[in-house]
């Protein structure tokens, strides 16, 4: 029982370094040879982890020549657009001006019900809104809507917003972020001080605080029932 413990163990680290080096993807985003990949790695691994009389090299070698294939394919496909348009096919346009192109529908096997369903998750529900929809090689649909129907931005109307900040963390689980604080400019005398108002002074009070770069300071206590 321990060495299948330690076989499914071993195997484990193997299929994570082997998605790892494959890249950080989504499974809707991955192209069609690494959902191949995927799926056949994740069938080779359940072979020598229930089956103990398989030596575990032989259930390691066909995992990392999958590695290696998908590793070659990837490289091959980024250096050649021959070859990428071969293994990974090409974007196709489905809706022209408003006008469903039935014969790329039928080309990529996708029904009008696929269509509506991925337009209504992008909160499209008429087609005359659609300048143009393109099949991504991953199955997403980009959409470009006619410009009467797109949302109104800053530049639509002549405004100049200051540039996004993103909120920088200085207490994580009530561990100090030092780095972060000294990336502001602040100092830990200045972060107690505001800490005050919300009622305490230290930091394993706190669950996670964080600030802006107008020195605006959000803070959440830890729960006093949770441990």
């Amino acid at each position: 029982m321990f060495i299948g413990i330690l076989r499914t163990l071993i195997l484990y680290i193997i299929i994570v370094l082997v998605l790892r080096v494959m890249g950080k993807r989504q499974i809707g985003q991955l192209q069609p040879f690494e959902l191949v990949v995927v799926l056949m790695v994740a069938e080779l691994a359940t072979i020598p982890s229930q089956d103990i009389g398989v030596p575990l090299m032989s259930g390691l070698l066909p995992l990392l020549a999958l590695c290696l294939a998908g590793l070659v394919t990837s490289r091959l496909s980024m250096k050649s657009h021959r070859i990428r348009n071969i293994v990974c096919g090409m974007p196709t346009l489905v809706i022209n001006r408003g006008v469903i192109l039935e014969q790329a529908l039928r080309q990529q096997s996708y029904n009008l019900s696929d269509l509506f369903e991925q337009l209504r998750t992008k909160d499209i529900f008429y087609i005359g809104d659609i300048e143009y929809a393109v099949l991504e090689t991953n199955g997403e649909l980009s959409v470009v809507l006619k410009s009467a129907k797109r949302p109104a931005t800053p530049e639509d109307l002549n405004l100049k917003p200051a540039d996004g900040v993103m909120p920088i963390a200085l207490i994580m689980d009530g561990k100090l972020q030092g780095q972060n604080l000294r990336s502001l400019g602040l100092e830990t005398n200045w972060l107690i001080k505001n800490l005050r108002p919300f009622g305490t002074e230290k930091f394993s009070d706190v669950f996670v605080a964080y600030c802006d770069a107008d020195k605006n300071l959000f803070v959440q206590l830890k729960d006093k029932r949770t441990p």
